[in-house]
């Protein structure tokens, strides 16, 4: 079996946000960077309780909701490796379709997926991605407002009208585990971001890229996610290798360069990943729930800031 546990008690939930923007706003080719850095930030003005320049010699470490979502501490002596961060419970999925200006007034949208102890922490990040917005985005600091955020069902989490925040609306990821999903022989993932992949600490490309990579690097991050949000789910990573060696993989991918600027290094940096199509092939029923959850979870390194999302179809 590959999975022990059910992947429901992992709370996952996709919000949406739409912003309006009280200045002109650059939005850079891939603003996930640009957005990430502005919500750690207010969420550390915010968390913060001690103001230490680290955390990791600071006492609350242990408690302060800041390191738990943003800088998510490793765990000592994991059983799968050894590791400088384990994986931060949330994603930003940054608006689409490359460099644009947006002018006062207009409107932009974007989402972020929530995991496991993150959503109890709902609203801590939208207050924090309040102050954000007020606080400006950009290189020029362009001021913005949060307007709405909604569910995947399209209820209303929370409205600048009244500025109440619906926690009650949220809605939980189910299982696909949990249901019969027939038999599937044929899916194809579609990647929406670059995808970046390591193997021995060098790049991968399209040439090195197969079942077995791709399906042990999703459930790699799945299992460092549950480990420190629900350590009752156990994936048996022998069984997956021993399904990903039985699966035909086509893979229409191609480079792509992009930039992106560091506010930690203050400076630009070009990043690489793979874009196109998948094509997964033979008995796929025993991984079809990783492959799911994996359009909520991302695959890849740079997940945080929206790298390696992926839509799954099933042919």
């Amino acid at each position: 079996m590959i999975l022990a546990g059910n992947l429901s008690s992992l709370a996952t939930v996709r919000l949406y946000f739409t912003v309006s923007t009280w200045e002109p706003l650059r939005l850079p080719d891939f603003a996930g960077s640009m957005l990430r850095g502005a919500f750690g930030r207010a969420l550390r003005r915010l968390a913060c309780m001690t103001r230490q320049s680290d955390c990791k010699s600071c006492p609350l470490l242990s408690t302060c909701p800041y390191p738990m979502i943003f800088e998510t501490p490793p765990k000592q002596d994991h059983h799968l490796q050894t590791f400088s961060q384990m994986p931060n419970p949330y994603i930003i999925e940054p608006p689409l379709g490359g460099s644009r200006r947006c002018e006062q007034g207009e409107e932009f949208t974007f989402s972020m997926v929530l995991i496991g102890d993150a959503v109890n922490q709902l609203p801590l990040i939208i207050l924090a991605w309040e102050q954000a917005f007020t606080h400006g985005l950009g290189v020029e600091r362009s001021q913005c407002q949060l307007m709405r955020v909604l569910s995947e069902n399209d209820e209303i989490i929370y409205c600048s009208d009244n500025k109440i925040i619906n926690y009650n609306q949220v809605s939980v990821l189910h299982d696909v585990s949990e249901h019969e999903t027939g038999s599937i022989t044929s899916l194809l993932l579609s990647f929406v971001t670059p995808l970046r992949m390591q193997m021995s600490g060098k790049r991968v490309g399209v040439k090195e890229l197969d079942a077995r990579l791709l399906l042990i690097t999703l459930a790699r991050r799945l299992q460092l996610l549950c480990d420190n949000h629900q350590p009752e789910i156990q994936l048996d990573f022998q069984e997956i290798k021993e399904v990903a060696n039985q699966l035909e993989c086509q893979c229409d991918m191609k480079w792509h360069d992009w930039t992106r600027y560091s506010s930690r290094q203050n400076q630009k940096m070009t990043l690489g990943g793979l874009v196109g199509k998948i094509h997964l092939s033979g008995d796929l029923d025993k991984i079809y729930p990783l492959l799911h959850i994996g359009q909520w979870i991302h695959l890849g390194k740079n997940a945080t800031f929206g790298l390696g999302c992926y839509k799954l179809f099933n042919n």
